[in-house]
């Protein structure tokens, strides 16, 4: 026969392909474990109070906490009442980054997360509900000289969710709140080495705007961004892994278009799964450099969203199609006894086509079915459906960022219901899929473990032969769910502990060792896919078929082999008796 690679290769050479791919693994590990360092960097910034003393200005003017340019500033609100000064005149500024600093385009994007220090005053408590009114403006400049322009001028409100954990007594007046950080800002890209917030707190009593909000003492921001080495490190091994990804995917291809017969349905879907990550890997990131793509986040969370939503299909079609069993011929051969094939071996044949008649029909329809995407919608709906949703939520809100950064979708309880019903559908969706996978997964190691019935009365030979392809395809599926469980696992890691691992002299950073780890997993098991299941030139067998009396399955399976791949991969196209027998699909 001539199937598949991971059928007909040698147990030596899968094991060689087997270790490179793991040293591999290990190396993707170690690149963001020992060389990249931590993902993100957040840096905290207290705003500086400053005074704008005209009350009604032609142009905007830009107050700077420090500098040369700085703006006429106050401590505290106490010696704002001191002088007379009203709440509305207040500008909190805020300079990214820090004295002496500049931003960079390595660090792709930037975040920020408000929180507010309220003090505690029996006449001006927090009322439940309350909601900051903000006007906020963000501004940037390339050096410390050029005036500032304007990038982006929103009114946003956002909810108060504060806690006093003491009584409210007159005693505890002073004390604050503790309060919940707020989404308040997020930039897909850092194009310029500089940006100014300006933030107001306006207040009209007669509007309800800004009141029984707690006395608000500061202003704390948390600016959270990519760090420059690790952009780095990503980019180089997106680089790396584009073209290894590519030229399998063509070596792949071609194989495949060299046989006489159309592409199967798992054959096509492998190479979805091929182009998808080679999608993904498209370093184009490296153009947002030099370039001003805001859009690049919601870029690549739709990269994502397509690979996995790929994937996720990948997996359930893949183990469908292991559920196409050859048992037609297993049953016929444990009713028969021996099967008796020598060089006249037509009457047996004919007898086999006799006897089976009543099935054929069904095997032929069961092949044409299992060969369309339609037989899958119930399985792959779900995935769609689930992949549907967050990206309309993806759109609610980084669609809507690339106009006003200071857009945040949980801002608003209609907004932050919305986006829970989405990833609650979602997580459903995926709750039913992981479940359905485990059973789909049981369902194949049964359906393989089945085709031991007829080993015994093989030839020895064969009986290793099958018996080594068995073992290879459970292994296939167990390093499936284990590249599943990889991906869970140290999600789970990168939250729980604190960044990184000290390990002797050396920092394991295991946040980068999680993402370039993970990423590397999934491109080596694409790699590895496509490898597997590309045919094979090399024929099992050929040596029995010629001039020899074969006893038992060795004689009927001499023309043609069950395949474990459910795939016709024979140079010729399919052989005859393939044609007349199929293979059928337990439901």
């Amino acid at each position: 026969m001539a199937g598949a690679i991971i059928e007909n290769m040698s147990t030596k050479k899968l094991v060689i392909v087997g270790v490179i791919l793991l040293l591999f693994q290990a190396f993707a590990f170690m690149v963001g474990g020992l060389i990249a360092p931590s993902p993100t960097t957040a840096v905290h910034y207290l705003a500086t109070k400053c005074v704008d003393t005209v009350k009604q200005r032609q142009e905007t003017k830009w107050f700077m906490p420090w500098g040369p340019n700085q703006c006429d500033k106050i401590r505290t609100f106490d010696e704002a009442m001191a002088k007379k000064i009203e709440a509305n005149n207040i500008v909190f500024a805020v300079h990214i980054p820090l004295p002496n600093k500049e931003m960079s385009s390595w660090f792709q994007f930037m975040l920020v997360i408000l929180q507010f220090d309220i003090a505690f005053r029996m006449h001006n408590q927090i009322k439940d509900g309350a909601l900051v009114t903000i006007d906020v403006s963000l501004a940037y400049r390339d050096d410390t000289i050029s005036k500032w322009t304007e990038m982006a001028h929103s009114f946003e409100q956002r909810k108060l969710s504060c806690n006093f954990t003491t009584t409210k007594t007159s005693e505890n007046e002073g004390r604050h709140y503790e309060c919940d950080l707020l989404p308040f800002m997020e930039v897909g890209s850092v194009a310029h080495k500089y940006y100014l917030l300006n933030i107001r707190l306006p207040i009209n009593e007669r509007k309800n705007i800004n009141v029984g909000i707690g006395e608000i003492k500061d202003i704390r921001l948390v600016s959270i961004h990519q760090n420059g080495g690790f952009t780095k490190v990503w980019f180089a091994m997106k680089t790396f892994l584009t073209p290894s990804i590519l030229i399998i995917m063509i070596w792949y291809w071609r194989r495949i278009t060299l046989m006489s017969r159309p592409p199967v349905l798992l054959e096509k879907v492998i190479l979805a799964l091929g182009i998808s990550m080679t999608f993904i890997n498209i370093p184009v990131e490296w153009f947002s450099i030099g370039f001003n793509w805001t859009w690049m986040l919601l870029f690549g969370d739709i990269r994502q969203g397509i690979f996995y939503s790929m994937l996720l299909s990948f997996w359930i079609i893949f183990c469908g199609e292991h559920l196409m069993g050859t048992r037609l011929f297993a049953a016929w051969s444990l009713e028969r006894g021996q099967v008796k094939m020598c060089e006249s071996g037509l009457p047996t044949i004919t007898e086999l086509v006799t006897e089976l008649g009543s099935h054929l029909t069904n095997n032929l329809q069961d092949q044409t079915e299992r060969n369309r995407l339609s037989v899958y919608w119930k399985q792959v709906g779900p995935i769609v459906f689930g992949s549907f949703c967050l990206f309309i939520f993806d759109m609610c809100e980084r669609g809507v960022q690339l106009k006003n950064p200071f857009y945040s979708i949980w801002a608003s309880e209609v907004g932050t219901e919305l986006a829970m019903a989405f990833i609650i559908v979602a997580g459903i969706c995926a709750c039913l899929y992981f479940l359905f996978l485990c059973f789909m997964v049981f369902q194949v190691f049964r359906n393989i473990s089945g085709k031991r019935t007829s080993l015994p009365a093989m030839s020895k030979a064969r009986r290793l032969h099958y018996e080594g392809l068995i073992f290879r395809f459970k292994f296939l599926m167990l390093v499936t769910l284990t590249c599943a469980a990889m991906t869970v696992i140290f999600f789970i890691i990168s939250q729980v502990n604190g960044g990184h691992w000290h390990w002797g002299e050396h920092t394991v950073q295991v946040n980068s060792a999680f993402f370039t780890g993970i990423y590397g997993m999934w491109n080596l098991y694409v790699f590895a896919i496509m490898f597997l299941y590309a045919p094979s030139h090399k024929r099992y067998g050929d040596e029995q078929s010629s001039g020899q009396c074969i006893t038992g399955d060795a004689g009927a399976n001499s023309g043609e082999d069950n395949q474990l791949t459910t795939t016709i991969t024979h140079v010729d196209g399919p052989t005859e008796i393939y044609k007349m027998i199929g293979k059928e699909a337990q439901e």
